[in-house]
């Protein structure tokens, strides 16, 4: 693996992340040239605006082309940040749900991976011949626990990984995941965000933006109204009771064992379940880049390993 680039990627269903960047998980295609270069990927002779609003729900993420042409941006953007040549060879690595992970990780590395010729895109107007050489699929939230490995001491600990649009549930035993515990739970953040905009419409007949509310639930400044914030906040913290009472109701007592929350709705928790809560002990990680991370530092011990076999 000398020489070659690891670059991990996290496909959420609300946004995309690597390492060093999150952006949304929207795509907008264009027959002709946009009038901005900004956030524009240009493969197969159209042109792409990514990271523009949320795409439609695709449980398969294989069944369009566009979770493919993410990925291509992401993998621009981070070639660019670590000031990499732009033609150049990668290994390419990504995760799934563990609840899942068996039955899609044959055709989600063919789907990333394709024939393993060079990939020619523009982004942002920079020319880039990328072959993706070899493509590393891991178990998402696991993945990013392993980078936190001071809090994996306990015997038993609960791992909720709060995507876009699913939460999914792990129990690790002695730090390995345990397969009958595994549960993906349709709770993320997205449906959050709609309960909030359709209850603020209700209320006030207003039909606020997704950054509008992800501001304020963030604490961000805002010029709306406070009876606009106050239904907000009201309805996150519903969100959040609910959730924590679906995890009980899916047989993972937070009550008797630590939890570590991550992913994008982990901030969303830190203001709202304090360490000292009577219902569990949570473990915020809100870095959303956690998966990423966590699978490229899988990448680099597998390779230790082999180097050292």
């Amino acid at each position: 693996m000398s020489g070659e680039i690891v670059i991990g990627v996290d496909h959420g269903y609300a946004a995309m992340k690597t390492a060093h960047f999150s952006f949304p998980s929207g795509l907008v295609p264009y027959e002709h040239e946009p009038y901005t270069q900004k956030d524009v990927l240009e493969y197969g002779g159209r042109y792409y605006v990514t990271g523009s609003g949320r795409q439609p729900l695709q449980k398969d993420k294989t069944q369009t082309e566009d979770y493919y042409l993410l990925t291509l941006a992401a993998v621009a953007k981070e070639l660019e940040y670590r000031n990499a040549e732009r033609t150049c060879s990668i290994v390419l690595t990504a995760g799934l749900p563990l609840t899942s992970f068996g039955r899609d990780k044959a055709k989600f590395r063919e789907y990333l991976i394709r024939d393993g010729s060079p990939v020619l895109f523009c982004y942002e107007g920079r020319g880039y011949a990328v072959t993706i050489r070899d493509v590393k699929l891991f178990p998402q939230g696991y993945a990013a626990v392993l980078t936190q490995t001071e809090l994996l001491d306990e015997p038993s600990v609960i791992v909720a990984d709060i995507g876009g649009w699913t939460v999914d549930l792990m129990r690790l035993d002695g730090r390995i995941p345990n397969a009958t515990t595994c549960r993906s739970l349709e709770l993320g953040m997205i449906r959050c965000i709609d309960e909030i905009s359709e209850q603020v419409r209700r209320a006030l007949g207003l039909s606020l933006t997704d950054a509008q509310i992800e501001s304020v639930l963030r604490g961000g400044a805002s010029s709306l109204p406070g009876e606009v914030k106050s239904i907000i906040h009201a309805q996150a913290d519903k969100y959040v009771q609910n959730l924590l009472s679906a995890i009980t109701e899916s047989g993972l007592d937070i009550r008797a064992m630590p939890t570590i929350f991550l992913g994008g709705g982990a901030a969303l928790l830190k203001r709202r379940v304090p360490p000292t809560n009577a219902l569990c002990r949570p473990f915020i990680l809100d870095d959303v880049s956690l998966n990423a991370k966590g699978y490229e530092r899988l990448v680099g011990q597998l390779s230790g390993s082999a180097a050292d076999g």
